[in-house]
């Protein structure tokens, strides 16, 4: 298959990049290495890739509508997995009209392409983040998502709502994948789980805000790379489906976990509540177990622990320097 990738340098890009080369698939990147946090970050992503036949690299940007022509009409895409995005919660409060473009506009050029050039699936990261205040848990696609509590996750919702509209319109098949906190080895350092190791590691504060007892369904990187990677032929019509671990647990159970691995102690520092932050998150992941054959592994103990050794390799070494 022929598969562009948005965003292709981040986090998830990266690491489904690598997952999807092993397949033996033709991947086609796209990301503007926007200085969000640091872009040298992402060129050592996709610093091992550039060897490979089957791997190719544009440095564009998804709001360059000039640029998706030129690229979708130089390539037979089988498939386009859509995760550029501004990305964040609190910066989006700060900054909603960035996110509007990037994630809503952006998303339009991209199923508009999609159109032009007869491309037929399409992959969009969500987010559990549209899930908003709702109560009820565990949270299930059927649920109403109609009270999104940041700009971030407004958009989200915003890019599910324009892929149906594109699906009915014009055939596009369409699977909108609610990611529920993905952490793993290489994430973004603005996260949490990263932030929170780097402090410890370097005795500085660990800032929380609230009492540490909000609740988040960590998914591991390669859980979620494994169920992708493995269903880039089984899109078929418009899905919403949620990708979780379905086990979620408080912000002192993850900073527990981390003192433990790096044997220190952290310093916490409680701060205010922060608007747009989400009590709790919790994945009703059975609609993914039964049309993708979605089954998560990686417990939350030993994700933290691979997290930790790689921050001991990579994060500390670099963060040293």
């Amino acid at each position: 298959m022929n598969i562009l990738i948005t965003g292709g340098a981040g986090f998830i890009g990266s690491n489904l990049t690598a997952a999807l080369l092993k397949q033996n698939q033709s991947i086609i990147c796209i990301d503007n290495f926007n200085d969000f946090y640091d872009p040298g970050i992402k060129r050592k992503n996709v610093a091992d890739f550039k060897e490979n036949p089957l791997y190719t690299l544009y440095e564009d940007d998804i709001l360059n509508r000039k640029a998706l022509d030129s690229i979708f009409s130089e390539h037979c895409f089988d498939l386009v997995i859509h995760l550029a995005a501004r990305a964040g919660v609190r910066p989006s409060i700060d900054n909603a009209l960035l996110y509007e473009e990037v994630n809503v506009a952006g998303t339009v050029n991209l199923l508009d392409c999609c159109r032009k050039f007869r491309v037929n699936k399409f992959i969009f990261a969500s987010s559990s983040s549209v899930y908003g205040g709702n109560e009820k848990t565990p949270f299930s696609e059927t649920d109403n998502v109609d009270n999104p509590v940041s700009p971030y996750a407004a958009t989200k919702k915003a890019g599910e709502l324009i892929c149906f509209s594109y699906n009915h319109l014009f055939g596009i098949s369409v699977q909108c994948l609610r990611f529920f906190t993905v952490y793993g080895p290489g994430q973004r350092p603005e996260m949490a789980i990263h932030k929170f190791t780097k402090n410890i590691f370097h005795n500085e504060p660990v800032e929380v805000y609230g009492d540490g007892l909000t609740f988040r369904d960590y998914t591991y990187i390669d859980d979620i790379t494994g169920v992708i990677s493995s269903n880039v032929s089984n899109i078929n019509g418009y899905e919403i489906i949620n990708l979780g671990n379905s086990s979620p647990v408080s912000l002192k159970y993850i900073i527990a976990l981390i003192e433990k691995q790096a044997g220190k102690k952290a310093s916490v520092k409680y701060l205010p509540f922060q608007q747009g932050d989400m009590h709790t998150t919790f994945a009703d992941i059975s609609k993914a177990k039964k049309m993708l054959k979605y089954n998560p592994v990686t417990s939350i103990e030993e994700g933290i622990n691979k997290f930790v050794s790689w921050y001991r390799q990579n994060g500390l070494r670099d963060s040293l320097k």
